[in-house]
């Protein structure tokens, strides 16, 4: 933690000149990139879960095994996360996010060709370890391109990432099913990650070497504000959930009686939901002074949609997808209150780095726990009752960080 993460306005992407005399296209060049790399942030995540049983049976995967490969997306965005604003201040935030998507796409390509399990757990995390950095480093483009906009911009992309996560639930299944193999499910996501690296290629150009007057950040230093931990603390246990639903939920509906297609139509509804929700909510809660009623009311629809998931697990399956999707729009206002804590892009990517490395430490014993849990429990309403317990922290975090402050004050003299 105590490593430094050097975020200046050189060092991450060009400086506030260069964006404050970006032409129209380039502007737009931008947005494109934001767009595209936002739609494949997810698919390296979520596409394995509908397949999941097909993966598994393919690959002669132990359930323990199975337990680590829905754990890897926690464990990619706590390792990669960490060191993704170092990589960004030592090559540049552009060329890094280039990179990060080129990792995705062969990570996605070459392990739905493998059959061997631990190249496949490898690959996985090739293109999670992408997937991760590319996540930290989005709220630092936002802050830097468009900080005027940090709203907006963050809707903008946060709803491409709930359009990519949605298609990839639901249509993984769909794409096997039509191929016969479970591999071309899997492949499909390399491919829209490669389409999305081609704007990239124009978009390195903006970085330049590194500013020698650039102001030193530390993890060490955010670790020691309250804000950072409340950050750190709100995002961990929101992933958790969100990791535990993209993991397991689809197995869970399949156990229930559901089809594979209905249940990755199940899942798919949990994470479209989020579609509107990202295009609204964050810039709604930009305009917000104090987003604290905000996170109630999203935070509070986990243990409705869990309870009734125990309760009436068939007939209402339905209705409890569509409000726990409603719970999981809480992760936009999360990336939106990164932004919003902050008061440069300095700020915001160090923020970032903390909040998502730590973060998903904690979200790590999500997806892992319910596989425990399921394991030894056979059934699917202690770890449900588990989720719902966990939403008691996550609420706590959510209100320490909803009322206004920034991440400079905290930090102290430097």
């Amino acid at each position: 933690m105590g490593e430094d993460v050097v975020v200046s306005r050189e060092a991450v992407a060009a400086g506030p000149d260069d964006t404050a005399t970006e032409s129209r296209a380039q502007r737009a060049l931008v947005v494109v990139g934001i767009v595209v790399l936002g739609f494949n942030l997810r698919p390296a995540a979520v596409s394995v879960g509908p397949v999941l049983d097909e993966i598994t049976n393919g690959l002669s995967m132990s359930p323990t095994t199975a337990g680590v490969l829905t754990t890897l997306p926690v464990i990619a965005f706590a390792g990669f996360g960490a060191a993704a604003a170092w990589l960004a201040r030592a090559a540049g935030l552009h060329r890094v996010t280039f990179v990060a998507l080129l990792a995705v796409v062969l990570g996605l390509g070459l392990r739905s060709r493998t059959s061997d399990v631990p190249v496949f757990l490898l690959l996985s995390l090739l293109a999670l370890g992408g997937m991760a950095t590319a996540n930290v480093l989005l709220p630092s483009l936002v802050k830097l391109h468009f900080p005027d906009r940090v709203g907006l911009m963050t809707s903008v992309y946060t709803t491409a990432l709930a359009v990519g996560l949605t298609l990839a639930s639901v249509l993984t299944v769909p794409i096997s099913d039509h191929y016969r193999s479970w591999r071309w499910g899997l492949f499909a996501w390399a491919v829209t990650a490669a389409v999305a690296a081609l704007p990239w290629v124009a978009l390195v150009r903006h970085d330049r070497g590194p500013d020698p007057e650039s102001r030193r950040v530390s993890l060490g230093a955010v670790a020691r504000t309250r804000l950072g931990w409340g950050m750190a603390l709100f995002f961990g246990f929101q992933s958790l959930q969100a990791y535990s639903v993209f993991g397991w939920f689809a197995k869970v509906y399949r156990d229930a009686g559901f089809s594979a297609g209905t249940a990755g139509l199940l899942l798919g509804v949990i994470t479209a939901m989020s579609i509107p929700l990202s295009f609204w909510l964050p810039a709604w809660a930009a305009r917000m002074t104090n987003q604290t009623w905000l996170v109630v009311a999203l935070v509070v629809c986990y243990p409705v949609g869990y309870v009734g998931m125990i309760l009436a697990p068939v007939r209402g399956a339905w209705v409890w997808a569509v409000v726990i999707g409603t719970g999981a729009a809480v992760f936009p206002v999360v990336l939106t209150l990164i932004g919003l804590r902050a008061r440069t892009s300095e700020g915001t990517a160090a923020l970032s780095g903390f909040t998502q490395s730590v973060g998903y430490l904690i979200a790590a014993v999500g997806p892992f726990g319910m596989g425990l849990l399921y394991g030894l429990t056979g059934g699917w309403t202690v770890p449900l009752v588990a989720l719902i317990i966990l939403v008691v922290p996550q609420l706590a975090a959510g209100l320490m960080v909803a009322r206004p402050s920034y991440i400079e004050d905290q930090l102290g003299p430097h």
